[in-house]
């Protein structure tokens, strides 16, 4: 990996006008080619303010994180030049963009194909990840290590992954399986993989996810299943 690759960023977005702004502007511009946000059928201003922070924006109107980054893949894809590294990243404010740098080290200095952002090894700030989520990660390790002989402290969001080795894995999953299936089929394939630490704050605005009973239910079914269904 040269020591200035090519690195596209992912953002998903679903009615995040209040926060998405923020998470654009915080990317560090210097070794990003193109912030790709991917307006999930927002009902508010969140397309608006993306542009208006420099993001590219596109219109996903099937609802689902894993639709919403198939549609940024599908963009990657019509590129003529590719890029080297793709960057996963929520558009809530919860992560730290400017921490990219960090995530992205790992693929350039140590060749690895994936790294994943862990909020379990960084500084969780207090509220920022509710019980249930905190257990459910706990689980998901827990089942990823039992079953693929793999080590993860967490399934977060904000990952970094080879391109050539993205487009390897054949990502399929719609909805809340996006992360543990590219953690699941990365093993499978025996790709070089670590973590590093990320901060965590309490995000900006209403979790359509954990913040609601059938979110997480939803969630937390969708991940279990998706690790037993690559076994």
């Amino acid at each position: 990996m040269e020591n200035n690759p090519i690195v596209d960023v992912i953002i998903p977005a679903f009615n995040e006008e209040n926060s998405v702004g923020n998470v654009v502007n915080d990317i560090p511009k210097e070794i990003v080619r193109e912030v790709i946000v991917i307006n999930n059928n927002s009902t508010d201003k969140t397309a608006i303010n993306a542009i208006n922070a420099g993001a590219t924006v596109l219109e996903e109107k099937n609802m689902g994180y894993g639709n919403a980054c198939l549609k940024g893949m599908d963009h990657v894809a019509q590129k003529e030049i590719k890029p080297d590294i793709i960057v996963f990243l929520d558009a809530d404010y919860s992560d730290y963009p400017e921490e990219m740098i960090d995530v992205i080290q790992p693929i350039i200095e140590q060749n690895m194909d994936m790294v994943i952002g862990s909020r379990a090894l960084g500084n969780l700030e207090k509220g920022a990840m509710t019980p249930q989520q905190i257990f459910g990660n706990w689980l998901a390790t827990f089942l990823l290590k039992l079953f693929y002989g793999v080590k993860y402290t967490d399934l977060g969001p904000f990952r970094a992954i080879k391109y050539d080795c993205l487009i390897a894995l054949g990502m399929k999953d719609k909805t809340y399986g996006w992360t543990v299936e590219m953690q699941v089929k990365a093993a499978k394939q025996k790709m070089k993989t670590c973590e590093v630490p990320v901060n965590y704050r309490v995000r900006i605005g209403f979790s359509k996810v954990s913040g609601t009973l059938k979110g997480t239910i939803g969630a937390g079914y969708k991940i279990i299943t998706t690790i037993f269904k690559y076994l």
